[in-house]
């Protein structure tokens, strides 16, 4: 009798596979959401890259299949032998696939503006829908050294260099420009500095710092190149009267120092106020061949065993993601350091649209485009529904990396 329970207990053992290909799952988005919950309940998570479209493998449990249910994600339940088959597979060399230990659920920080902007952020966004918390930041915090508290940081859509977007030519009557303006340079003063260039500067040398001591950062349009211009161009004035209230340096773009950017490199600056550009690195401007219906980029397709870091930022249900726009729409292949890895390139423009690298004993990740689910999102649009695109491939570049802190590191081979 003690036997057959033995055997009883060890046949109805379970686990609960989040499958994340495209034919199974129903809310690709929300699916992160219960991983992210379940790391928050001290359980431990098994992220399977490249099986059927980077899976989610949870210890079984009533509560968890009700939250699965509550918030329209599919799941299959496992027998623990048909798990332990599928991770054997895994583990085979002749596949290139790899099971990665997710252990603590990141502490998450969102630098944004606490007023509320014309435009819509798609990581605050991605973040609400697949119900992951979050605790939004800005000047004050950061330059006060609260980083510290969180493991991951993402930079809203942000000028880091102290040109007010570059919205100069197009909106510098509006009320919220001239508002936003305001705001900025009270915030400056009261924090101590004469120009809001200047403090946009302490801010990125504090986010740089923090990347350096092991924190993860990711951003996405103008924060990506702004970011990289601001170290860029440390005790260099680039900014023009309208922005700053005095004349910019002259020759200001032979003092540039590109050994301080974290990704970019030989950059041309755009001397232009009313140009609604910041550099040479966005890739913008040179699109006008890529038509809407054929703009795509790839995923790049990395080893699951050997490099499992950008494995784990590509996993998707698709190689191929729908391309958007943005002031930071995509960034020259030629400009990017050696160091930086292209994760995601359309390669009939040239252009890489993904890029990561590390910084110190931390990481960053690059996002070209303002909304995956909004090709031409401009100033003032409504923002995206994303009950309407919960398959969204774009979107989920954007939480692989929420989930990457997670992860139990590795040491990365190449």
């Amino acid at each position: 009798m003690l036997l057959f329970l033995l055997t009883a207990i060890k046949v109805s053992a379970s686990v609960i596979l989040i499958p994340m290909d495209a034919e199974s799952q129903k809310d690709h988005l929300k699916a992160y959401g219960i991983t992210y919950w379940v790391l928050t309940k001290q359980q431990k998570v098994q992220w399977l890259l490249n099986y059927r479209g980077g899976s989610f493998l949870l210890p079984d449990g009533e509560r968890i299949r009700k939250e699965c249910q509550i918030r329209g994600v599919s799941f299959e339940v496992l027998s623990d032998e048909m798990a332990q088959g599928i991770l054997d597979g895994i583990s085979s060399p002749a596949v290139n696939q790899e099971a990665v230990i997710l252990e603590k659920a990141p502490k998450i920080a969102v630098y944004s503006p606490k007023d509320n902007q014309p435009w819509d952020d798609a990581v605050t966004m991605a973040l609400t829908y697949a119900e992951i918390p979050y605790v939004t930041i800005y000047d004050e915090e950061v330059l006060g050294d609260k980083l510290v508290l969180y493991d991951w940081l993402h930079l809203h859509h942000e000028d880091f260099t102290g040109q007010y977007g570059k919205f100069y030519g197009a909106y510098r009557a509006t009320p919220w420009y001239i508002e936003g303006k305001r705001q900025a340079e009270d915030l400056a003063s009261r924090l101590g500095f004469s120009k809001v260039s200047q403090e946009k500067l302490a801010v990125a040398l504090k986010i740089r710092n923090y990347v350096i001591g092991g924190g993860f950062m990711f951003a996405m349009c103008s924060a990506t190149d702004s970011f990289d211009i601001a170290l860029a161009a440390e005790g260099v004035d680039i900014c023009e009267p309208m922005f700053d209230g005095d004349p910019s340096d002259p020759n200001y773009q032979k003092r540039i120092d590109y050994t301080k950017t974290f990704a970019f490199k030989d950059f041309i600056l755009e001397r232009n106020p009313l140009r609604y550009e910041f550099s040479s690195i966005d890739m913008t401007s040179q699109r006008q061949q890529v038509p809407k219906e054929s703009d795509y980029f790839s995923l790049m397709d990395f080893s699951a065993k050997w490099d499992p870091v950008p494995t784990m930022l590509c996993q998707n249900h698709t190689s191929l993601v729908k391309g958007f726009m943005g002031q930071t729409t995509a960034f020259a292949r030629e400009q990017i350091k050696p160091t930086v890895l292209v994760l995601g390139e359309n390669r009939i423009n040239g252009e890489a649209r993904y890029i990561h690298g590390i910084k110190g004993k931390g990481f960053f990740t690059f996002y070209g485009g303002h909304d995956p689910e909004d090709y031409q999102h401009r100033v003032g649009d409504p923002k995206t529904a994303l009950e309407l695109h919960p398959n969204s491939p774009g979107y989920r570049l954007i939480l692989n990396n929420v989930l990457f802190p997670a992860a139990r590191k590795k040491k990365q081979k190449t």
